[in-house]
């Protein structure tokens, strides 16, 4: 990248927003913060949110009709970018023969065998619909197998919202978490315990006194809602050992890192076999989905096997299941990692260039075609370092970032998504509107 002529800067023509201004007025009339799903709402950058009317390949495209590179991918799981035939394909033929039925499907057990094949780990799997629900029927599966209370989770790491996750770290490294939203009894968190990331020596200490106790540690295996934080060498290998000593169960959450940085996740990256493994985004090619699946000695102790009691009405989905199949089947095809990978390392390598071109203070982190964007020096290894971020500095690139027409995440603590559909020119124009904005007015 470091050849590449900067071109003239000129001020982005403005934007209209005024049908997306509307938009969001008549939601908040009726949905509650006028979203879904807080992050949408723009809370963390200020402003408007833009509403969506279609998308196709790597771009997204507004009511006011505004076109915008898009790197949060829904957040994930657009692998493929939008609009996929092949996607739409599979899902169409779904929908003609009938999209849910509560009744086993092929289709099911199809995808299943796929992911079974694909990750080592797993020789059984259950299909829920989220990753909310992958974590927390994970932690319950856990301990009905072990016989145990305890569950350890790092600081910084998000599993969904179910309650005895939301927690966030006390005083010290082998605290009891409390919870970090209204609405969770302090009960109900009483059982789980939080440590930073990539930090060995707190894992070990909280081994050390509540072991026996301990039924898993849950941990993303390269952090994704800090922004994009890799594993420090060691670091799963130790939790691995640590889990092994004590009799606990190792869960690797790779609902965002599943399939997105190779067939076998981030556990075939690293070498590192997890004895559960959380799943979601990308096997349901963008359509609600989530799994968790382990050994057959872990797994056969869900019902109707076993006494731990997990369902779902809308479970299996078939219209998720075609789509989620026809995805990862694209992602077998020769040199879509290689791809992916070269992909993200020109986009990491050209942001941190243009910051180092204009004296801004941003970290890039990247692993694969997933990225982190910290407005500090860095490095960042953890919550505490990534809390460092100047989110204020965020804010003002990331909306200077919309009106040059790429769409980032709308958070410091998000991860970024590089697709197939990214072009070469895509990203280099990605790079040529960060380093305008940076630069300033």
């Amino acid at each position: 990248m470091s050849g590449m002529k900067a071109r003239r800067k000129t001020p982005p023509a403005p934007r209209s927003t005024a049908r997306s201004q509307a938009a969001f007025e008549a939601a908040r009339r009726v949905l509650a913060g006028g979203v879904n799903s807080p992050v949408r709402a723009f809370k963390a950058v200020g402003g408007t949110p833009v509403f969506i009317a279609r998308a196709a390949g790597a771009t997204v495209t507004d009511l006011d009709g505004n076109t915008y590179i898009d790197y949060v991918g829904a957040w994930g799981p657009m692998i493929l970018g939008h609009g996929d035939k092949r996607v739409e394909a599979a899902a169409g033929k779904t929908l003609q023969r009938g999209w849910s039925s509560g009744i086993p499907t092929e289709i099911e057990t199809r995808l299943a065998e796929r992911v079974v094949a694909d990750i080592p780990s797993i020789e059984l799997i259950r299909f829920v619909n989220s990753g909310t629900e992958a974590a927390m029927s994970a932690v319950r599966l856990a301990r009905g197998f072990t016989g145990r209370e305890l569950i350890v989770k790092v600081e910084g790491c998000y599993h969904g919202h179910v309650d005895a996750l939301l927690v966030r770290a006390g005083s010290g490294p082998a605290t009891f978490g409390t919870p970090s939203s209204a609405g969770v009894p302090a009960g109900v968190t009483a059982s789980t315990l939080v440590v930073p990331f990539n930090d060995l020596p707190a894992a070990a200490a909280v081994f050390d006194r509540h072991g026996p106790r301990i039924a898993a540690f849950l941990v993303e295996p390269v952090a994704g809602n800090m922004g994009c934080v890799p594993p420090a060498e060691g670091y799963l290998q130790g939790l691995r050992d640590l889990c092994d000593r004590f009799g606990a169960l190792l869960i690797f959450d790779e609902v965002m890192t599943g399939y997105r940085l190779g067939l076998g996740g981030a556990q075939e990256r690293y070498g590192v076999r997890p004895d559960v493994t959380c799943l979601g985004k990308i096997i349901g090619g963008g359509l609600p989905v989530g799994a968790y699946g382990a050994r057959a000695e872990i797994m056969n102790c869900l019902s109707p096997e076993g006494p731990v009691y997990q369902a779902g009405t809308l479970a299996g989905n078939p219209l998720a299941m075609a789509a989620g199949l026809a995805t990862v089947e694209a992602l077998h095809e020769p040199g879509v990692y290689e791809r992916l990978e070269a992909a993200g390392a020109r986009l990491a390598a050209g942001l941190q260039e243009a910051a180092a071109g204009t004296g801004a203070a941003v970290f890039t982190t990247r692993v694969g075609s997933m990225l982190g964007l910290f407005f500090q020096p860095g490095p960042v290894t953890d919550w505490t370092s990534a809390a460092r971020s100047d989110t204020r500095a965020y804010a003002r690139f990331f909306h200077a970032m919309l009106e040059r027409g790429i769409y980032l995440a709308p958070s410091q603590f998000e991860t970024l998504f590089v697709s197939l559909a990214h072009t070469d020119e895509q990203i280099d124009r990605t790079i040529e509107a960060a380093r305008e904005a940076l630069a300033g007015p």
